[in-house]
């Protein structure tokens, strides 16, 4: 009987390696990918299987079918979102293109530097909210900050105001029990996040919902790096003073903003949010923007798409300030070719570290981007974990998307695009006072410690999950 289970589960095991194979070299994004996983299983099936389950796709193609019919649905809302909309601009049309969502006039943006700032105006709007709140971040904790953001949606949902929370469940993989059941029983909707209604999801921990969008009344919104822990507001004594740009939002970009929130609701309920106003009111004289929905769902990678578009837009300048940079071929090498063609080209990245592997990865590219005349900034003033990206004097984006190949095709991101020469000045200034507090890399990886040369390109074998 023994020799026979043995057996059994070694032919299993051979079918499911050969399955992985199949898959890897029918929807592996290069020929290199292919061929390392191909290796990979063949060499060693019992690990190799279990990690190509969690990490060798790049596409949810269960949750597909369910955007998809989200989608339909919202059709039917004749959304202003995607309704008529005003000649789209030739510097705006591609990022238009990747949304599926038209530029949209009459905004009002106001950038949100670090966490005091953000979380005061985020509180703000929540007490202010008359009729409901949809609001989601990658991470929830039960601490200072966290209780405190418990306290104004507890608070919401007693005087009447409907109040919808999303988190993502391992973002938020330490958030207490105690803490949702609170919300919960003040009549806060807030699904279970270790649950999700989709089976073949909850073995997919490698595909995550970092969005950090709040939406009040459909009037007002906002998004951007930070999340709801004591860690953003600086009271981590190792990280220190925490660096990190939100951005508040009025006019109808807003309802973009809430078609987002619709669809993870829709993923994650099955619930359909109806009795929403889709109608924000517009700003005069405001400025031109468009939100860009990305994520694994996408038919092509829009999340690798929308940095490759913004560098290739760049004449005369691209600066893009990220945590991480661990960049595929293609968006490596529009970096490059427009440093090489004289644009001023700056990463702004942090000295320190908060998840080492792809501070390490990105050392690994640091040296080729040098040598083609990218400037690598390291802020020494705290850690940095603002996702911003400024093109010339009149584009800039704000939102959750970083520099690296988890945002490009594995995470759920959002980036608002705005043109308007007012607001680009204002990024300018942000970044440039953030440039103040870098020093420029001029170091080789050749130069650094041993420990370093080695481990930057093992780290750079891991950069398609990094």
């Amino acid at each position: 009987m023994t020799g026979y289970l043995t057996a059994l589960t070694g032919f299993a095991l051979i079918a499911a390696a050969a399955y992985c194979v199949w898959s890897a070299v029918s929807s592996a994004r290069t020929p290199q990918g292919a061929l390392a996983w191909t290796i990979f299983l063949v060499a060693a099936p019992w690990v190799a299987v279990p990690a190509y389950v969690v990490f060798g796709q790049h596409k949810l193609r269960g949750q597909r079918l369910s955007h998809r019919r989200t989608l339909a649905i919202t059709e039917r809302m004749n959304l202003p979102s995607r309704g008529t909309a005003p000649p789209t601009s030739e510097r705006m049309r591609i990022f238009a293109t990747l949304a599926g969502l038209p530029v949209l006039r009459g905004n009002k943006a106001e950038l949100l530097i670090d966490g005091h700032v953000t979380f005061d105006t985020i509180f703000e709007a929540i007490d202010g909210a008359r009729h409901y709140v949809l609001v989601q971040f990658y991470t929830i904790a039960d601490d200072g900050l966290g209780r405190a953001f418990a306290d104004r949606l507890v608070a919401a949902a007693e005087r009447g105001v409907s109040v919808r929370l999303l988190c993502d469940r391992v973002g938020s993989h330490g958030l207490s029990k105690a803490y949702r059941q609170r919300l919960v029983d003040a009549g806060v909707h807030f699904p279970d996040p270790r649950k999700t209604r989709h089976r073949a999801s909850r073995s997919r921990i490698n595909f995550r919902n970092h969005r950090k969008t709040l939406v009040v009344d459909g009037q007002w919104a906002s998004l951007g790096g930070h999340n709801v822990a004591d860690l953003y507001l600086g009271r981590d004594p190792k990280m220190g003073h925490w660096r990190d740009t939100h951005m508040k939002l009025t006019g109808p970009v807003v309802a973009q903003l809430q078609l987002g929130f619709v669809q993870d609701w829709h993923w994650q309920t099955g619930d359909v949010l109806e009795g929403l106003d889709w109608s924000p009111d517009p700003v005069a004289d405001g400025v031109d923007a468009v939100t860009v929905l990305m994520g694994p769902t996408d038919t092509f990678d829009t999340g690798a798409l929308f940095f490759f578009s913004a560098i290739a837009r760049a004449k005369r300048r691209i600066w893009i300030a990220t945590p991480y940079v661990v960049p595929d071929f293609d968006t490596l090498s529009a970096l490059k070719c427009a440093a090489l063609d004289g644009c001023d080209v700056r990463l702004l990245v942090p000295a320190r570290i908060d998840h080492y592997l792809p501070w390490l990865a990105a050392f690994a590219f640091f040296d080729e981007l040098r040598e083609a005349g990218v400037r690598i900034h390291r802020y020494c003033d705290g850690f940095l974990h603002q996702k911003v990206v400024l093109v010339d004097d009149d584009l800039a984006a704000v939102g959750t998307a970083n520099l690296d190949n988890r945002s490009f095709r594995l995470n759920f991101e959002t980036m608002v695009m705005i043109e308007d020469t007012d607001f680009a000045a204002r990024t300018d200034a942000m970044l440039r006072a953030d440039l103040e507090a870098a020093d420029l890399l001029e170091t080789p990886l050749s130069h650094q410690p041993m420990v370093m040369r080695i481990g930057a390109r093992l780290a750079r074998l891991l950069a398609p999950v990094l």
